[in-house]
């Protein structure tokens, strides 16, 4: 059975130094700190490559991150891959669980994810995953 869970959550971006030998025009890259509350309450690292365009609003991003702590009370972690783009201000984002990535009372968790920005910055979730019953 799916379930659905949701809740704010705060987020650190820190830009990395680019690579060593990397052109002007080479992707920028962050580091990913995040809490989440509610009834996922966790923490997770991951880092995010992005690039902006020449065209206003129109720009790509790719990121992973390694989330740790409870789901509905289940303790474990799992990792979420991002995939986002922007098209001229229009949005398209897709946050997945890794398959096969969930850990301790989390194995087997499948799902996704959509985050929400609201007016002021604050950050929302809403994640549907599926999870087989506790032993």
């Amino acid at each position: 059975m799916t379930k659905r869970v949701n809740g704010p959550f705060d987020v650190k971006l820190t830009p990395m130094a680019p690579e060593a030998g990397a052109v002007d025009a080479a992707p920028g890259r962050m580091m990913l700190d995040k809490r989440y509350h509610g009834a996922l309450e966790a923490t997770s690292q991951g880092q995010m490559i992005a690039v902006r365009t020449p065209v206003e609003g129109s720009a790509g991003y790719v990121a992973m991150e390694r989330v740790n702590g409870t789901l509905d009370g289940r303790a474990g972690t799992f990792a979420l891959q991002h995939f986002g783009v922007m098209t001229r201000g229009a949005p398209h984002l897709v946050i997945s669980v890794v398959p096969d990535s969930g850990t301790g009372e989390l194995t087997g968790l499948a799902g996704s994810m959509t985050i929400d920005i609201a007016p002021g910055g604050k950050h929302s979730y809403d994640f549907q995953y599926t999870l087989p019953d506790a032993p």
